[in-house]
């Protein structure tokens, strides 16, 4: 089913720059792998007709389209799509020139050309680089232009001005650039977290300097979570995209969350996604699905079925979080354990999750949740919070905390020094805003109660915090990764004891591979 504005069938050769385009890229590209590597690159169908429209002019030769979304399945081609329209707005006839003798528009090339591929990470930036060296590596171009491609930039030989280069969140830094054409690829893993809406509005701007000349960007993008408000949602549901004057060109599997255990109504759904890119394996994608239940089914929907969709069966499957739950052999005073915190002042909770070091046990010291009927003043008694670390410290043998430092980075510092001293176990800042060490530990704990290598007491407290939380995708080395949050900024539904167990397992690891399981035989001092 369509969900976009791309028009139906093709623009007249009277209509647009698109048919130059392609004949140039088939002549000065080439296809950068695969069985085709070296030959001269050529556009499936679906991805000739998006082009054709993208470079739809009006009568006066100004864009019918002032900036483009392109939303597909993951695998779909998006990419090397973008990668070539990158060469072709460094190189080719990408501005209107004139009319010729037959009524045809004439293209000619942008006299000082600045593409950049935008991403809120350098590491992001670095598949769609990958594709453009590719495509110019031995190819005509990389001659008949005099290029000389490099690791990070594609330039001219001569010295000429002009560039392919990457361009990532940099607060400031980035206003006052004026690039011809911006790449924005995967614009749902642009989110307030990394700095992704301030990011593009700053490459927005900069784009809308030299709009008269033809400056233009593109993006592309798997279907988002609304529950992010990511770029991606920000474009979509955008009133340039309502009224026609951004082309969004989207096409969504026509099948329910209902049928996805289904296995003909799922093969059908990701060929009518899929459409013309022979390259994905419908067959390997078809049976990840049926059977693979690690991973929920919205992200399923988003990404082989191009479906928007909130992840609302969440992060933790329940029967599996069930799996862990025992009464045998509880915790006991004196046990050796690992303690994860997550502190908060106001709205979110606070809370202290023991793991026990010889068996990965998890279970609740402590959690203090804003009440229903609060008062609008309502704070964590911080006193009583202190009281309940030292309690801990006090009735069992603390190896390792980890602690996330907001709003209680003073204290952190200051159990450390004080637990340091009276050789009572090792206090440490753990930053769960850093992505690429977050996505690691939540994978190992997901990891974890999937292998029933924890265990749980059933606290009703725990299970239900663990239960809300929702993923959210990230981009980590080049890779997507997954964290966990609520889901919404404003929910009330918490899940700040499950980044507090989170925390506790990793830091049970830590302490046992610097090994302290079982090298500790004093008595614990009170206070």
């Amino acid at each position: 089913m369509q969900s976009g504005n791309l028009p139906e069938g093709v623009p007249s050769p009277k209509e647009t720059l698109g048919y130059q385009v392609i004949r140039w890229a088939k002549k000065f590209v080439v296809t950068p792998d695969g069985e085709r590597a070296g030959e001269p690159w050529e556009f499936t169908p679906e991805q000739l007709r998006f082009v054709l429209w993208f470079y739809a002019i009006n009568p006066d030769g100004s864009w019918k389209y002032s900036a483009a979304t392109l939303r597909r399945a993951k695998g779909w081609g998006k990419t090397p799509l973008l990668a070539a329209l990158a060469i072709v707005e460094f190189l080719g006839p990408v501005r209107f020139s004139h009319y010729d003798a037959f009524g045809l528009p004439v293209g000619k090339r942008v006299p000082l050309p600045i593409v950049q591929i935008g991403a809120t990470a350098l590491d992001q930036c670095e598949q769609t680089l990958d594709m453009i060296r590719g495509m110019l590596s031995e190819s005509p171009a990389e001659e008949a232009y005099g290029l000389e491609i490099s690791k990070s930039i594609v330039q001219f030989k001569s010295g000429k001005p002009g560039s392919i280069k990457p361009k990532a969140t940099a607060g400031r830094t980035n206003e006052g650039n004026r690039p011809t054409f911006v790449v924005m690829d995967e614009q749902h893993h642009w989110v307030s977290s990394n700095g992704g809406p301030d990011f593009y509005q700053t490459l927005k701007r900069n784009v809308e300097k030299t709009t008269k000349a033809g400056s233009r960007w593109v993006g592309t993008t798997n279907a988002y979570n609304p529950n992010e408000n990511s770029v991606a949602q920000i474009i979509h549901e955008s009133e340039m995209v309502a009224k026609g004057y951004w082309l969004y060109d989207c096409h969504e599997a026509s099948i329910d969350v209902d049928d996805i255990r289904d296995e003909e109504k799922v093969r059908e759904a990701l060929q009518e996604a899929y459409g013309d890119a022979v390259w994905a394996d419908v067959d390997g994608l078809t049976k990840t699905i049926l059977y693979d239940r690690t991973t929920p089914d919205s992200t399923y929907c988003r990404f082989y079925f191009n479906q928007i969709a909130e992840s609302s069966d969440g992060w933790m499957n329940k029967a599996a979080w069930d799996l862990c739950e025992t009464s045998e052999d509880p915790i006991k005073f004196g046990d050796q354990i690992a303690i994860g915190f997550d502190g908060s002042v106001r709205g979110d909770a606070t809370g202290l999750v023991g793991c026990r070091l010889r068996d990965g046990r998890l279970f609740v010291i402590d959690v203090w949740e804003r009440p229903e009927n609060a008062h609008a003043d309502w704070e964590v008694d911080t006193l009583a919070v202190e009281a309940a670390v030292y309690k801990a410290f006090k009735d069992f043998k603390v190896e390792w905390f980890y602690g996330d430092p907001p709003y209680w980075q003073e204290a952190l510092g200051r159990w450390a020094i004080q637990f340091a001293t009276r050789d009572q176990g090792f206090v440490f800042e753990f930053w769960t805003n850093k992505p690429t060490r977050m996505v690691q530990v939540v994978e190992r704990f997901h990891s974890a109660v999937m292998v029933k290598e924890i265990s749980h007491e059933g606290d009703e407290r725990l299970t239900r915090h663990v239960l809300n939380a929702v993923t959210r995708d990230v981009m980590v080395g080049g890779e997507v990764g997954v964290l966990i949050q609520k889901d919404s900024p404003r929910s009330k539904r918490k899940i700040d004891l499950a980044i507090c167990a989170v925390l506790a397992l990793e830091a049970r690891a830590d302490a046992i591979a610097d090994g302290r399981l079982n090298i500790r035989r004093r008595r614990v001092v009170g206070f």
